[in-house]
């Protein structure tokens, strides 16, 4: 079992766990907000998700308030808006912090594996020209962010938060994972 996979988490329905329950899975670690410009892609992760959960892909969301309070509610009520409004089925986890002094330590680990998000170019220089960060350079952009997490617990991606799950980078890499 690799570091990551130790990491003490919490499901959205406050039921303790940890990425080793997902061991041999390939997982997409995305954090996620209710009200944010991107928060349709859930609808494309969704999609994702049903499509190659049989395959042995995961997606774990991960509801953060750090981008200008974009995910201010409490866990029943991200977990109601995920369902009625996207009507998502992959697994939902307790708000965490995803940067900063409070940082989780899973978003420490992850950004510590993959501190550049691929495509990420413009989205950083749009970021930094509108006074919204990063403070260091591998925090955390924005909301909808993703981490690729291999079979055997290893980080191999980071994606830009515009980037959706459909972009052929992430498509492929995720095929990849999935094949090997």
């Amino acid at each position: 079992m690799t570091d990551i996979q130790s990491i003490p988490l919490t499901r959205i329905d406050g039921t303790p766990t940890q990425l080793a329950d997902y061991d041999g899975k390939v997982l997409l670690i995305v954090n996620v907000a209710s009200k944010c410009g991107l928060t349709p892609q859930y609808e494309g992760l969704e999609a994702l998700y049903r499509a190659k959960n049989g395959d042995g892909l995961e997606i774990l969301g991960f509801p953060a308030n750090n981008f200008k309070g974009q995910e201010p509610g409490t866990e029943e009520e991200i977990a109601a808006f995920c369902s009625l409004t996207y009507d998502v089925t992959f697994p939902m986890f307790s708000k965490v912090s995803v940067k900063g002094d409070d940082q989780h330590p899973l978003y420490k680990a992850l950004t510590k594996a993959q501190p550049e998000p691929a495509g990420a170019e413009a989205f950083r220089k749009r970021m930094i020209d509108s006074g919204l960060g990063p403070e260091k350079p591998e925090d955390v952009l924005w909301n909808f962010e993703k981490f690729l997490v291999s079979r055997d617990g290893q980080v191999i991606g980071r994606y830009s938060p515009n980037m959706p799950v459909t972009d052929p980078v992430i498509a492929q890499d995720i095929d990849k994972a999935l094949a090997g």
